[in-house]
C-alpha cells in the first residue's frame, strides 16, 4: 500500500474512532431503541392500525433495517457533536464523563465544529434522500435550538428532548414501513404515548449527573424539585405509562407482565439506590424497559 493510501486509511480509522467514541455511551441507549420502534410498528403493520397501505413482509423489514439504524446513528452523531463541544458542557463531562473525546484530549473543540460542518450537509442530504426530510429538518432545527441556543440548560430540556425522540421514532417508523405506505393516526397516537413516556420519566438520568449538572445550573428535574421529589416522580410514572400502554393495545397480562414486573422493579431502585453508579444501572433498565413498551404493537388490537 502507497504512502498516501496508508495515510488515508489511517485518517478514516481515526475519523471512525472519534465518531464512534460520541455515540458510543448513547447507541445501544438511544439510536437502537428508536431502531426497534419502527421495525416492531412495521411488523405489526395494518393488524396494529399503524400503517396505511399494504403491509410490508419481513424481508422488507430486514432490508430496510441497515437505513433506519445508519438514520438513527448518523443525526445522533451531529447532536452529540453540537453537544459536546460548548465550554459548558466540556466542563460537565469532566465531572461525568471525563472518557468522552473533548475532556480526554483526544480532539479539540474546534476541530470538532469544523467535523460538525461537514457532516452536516451530509445528514441533510441523506434525510431528503430517505424521504424523512420534514422530521430530519425538525431534528436539526432542535438541535440547534437544544445546543447553540443553550435550551438544553432550560426548563424547556426535556419537552424538546421527548419532542426530538417523537421525531426520531416517527422517521424510523416510515423508513421501516417503506415509501408506498403511510403512518395512520393511530400510529401518529402511539409515537406521542411513548413521547408523553419520555417526558415524564426521561429524568432518571439527570439523577446520576447531578454533580456536573449542578456545575453549569441547568435546571433539571432533580435540581429544580429536589432528589427526592424527582424519585417519587420518576417510580410513579413508570408504573402509571406501564399500565397505560397495556390500555392502549388491550394486551393481555401475560404480554404486559413482563414491562409492569420491569417498571417495578426500576420504581424500587429508583428510592432505594441512590448512589451515582446505582443510578446509572437504573438508567439502563429504563432504557430496556420503554424499549420494551416498543413491543406493544405485536400483541395488541388496534
Amino acid at each position: 500500500m502507497s504512502s498516501p493510501a496508508r495515510s488515508l486509511v489511517s485518517s478514516l480509522t481515526w475519523w471512525s474512532r472519534i465518531f464512534w467514541e460520541f455515540v458510543e455511551s448513547d447507541f445501544l441507549t438511544f439510536a437502537v431503541p428508536n431502531t426497534i420502534f419502527g421495525l416492531i410498528g412495521a411488523a405489526a403493520g395494518s393488524s396494529a392500525g399503524l400503517v396505511a397501505g399494504p403491509d410490508p413482509s419481513p424481508v422488507d423489514i430486514l432490508k430496510r433495517y441497515p437505513t433506519v439504524l445508519l438514520f438513527n446513528a448518523y443525526n445522533l452523531l451531529i447532536f452529540n457533536l453540537a453537544n459536546q463541544r460548548s465550554p459548558e458542557s466540556i466542563a460537565e463531562d469532566r465531572a461525568n464523563k471525563p472518557w468522552r473525546p473533548i475532556p480526554s484530549g483526544k480532539i479539540t473543540p474546534e476541530k470538532t465544529r469544523q467535523a460538525l460542518v461537514c457532516l452536516l450537509p451530509v445528514a441533510l442530504w441523506l434525510n431528503y434522500s430517505f424521504n424523512v426530510w420534514n422530521e430530519g429538518l425538525l431534528i436539526q432545527l432542535f438541535s440547534w435550538y437544544y445546543n447553540d441556543l443553550r435550551a438544553g440548560d432550560s426548563v424547556f430540556r426535556d419537552a424538546i428532548l421527548a419532542t426530538s425522540y417523537g421525531l426520531f421514532n416517527l422517521a424510523s417508523l416510515r423508513l421501516a414501513i417503506g415509501p408506498h405506505n403511510s403512518v395512520t393516526h393511530r400510529g401518529h397516537t402511539w409515537t406521542a404515548l411513548i413521547s408523553a413516556v419520555i417526558l415524564t420519566t426521561m429524568h432518571i438520568q439527570d439523577l446520576k449527573d447531578q454533580e456536573g449538572d449542578r456545575q453549569r445550573s441547568r435546571k433539571t428535574v432533580p435540581l429544580l424539585f429536589g432528589d427526592g421529589v424527582a424519585r417519587l416522580a420518576l417510580a410513579f410514572c413508570v408504573l402509571f405509562w406501564s399500565c397505560a400502554c397495556a390500555s392502549f393495545w388491550q394486551l393481555t397480562w401475560r404480554s404486559y407482565a413482563l414491562p409492569v414486573g420491569l417498571s417495578g422493579f426500576i420504581a424500587w431502585r429508583v428510592l432505594t439506590k441512590r448512589e451515582a453508579r446505582e443510578d446509572a444501572r437504573t438508567w439502563r433498565l429504563w432504557c430496556l424497559w420503554h424499549s420494551m413498551l416498543y413491543a406493544g404493537p405485536l400483541f395488541g388490537r388496534a
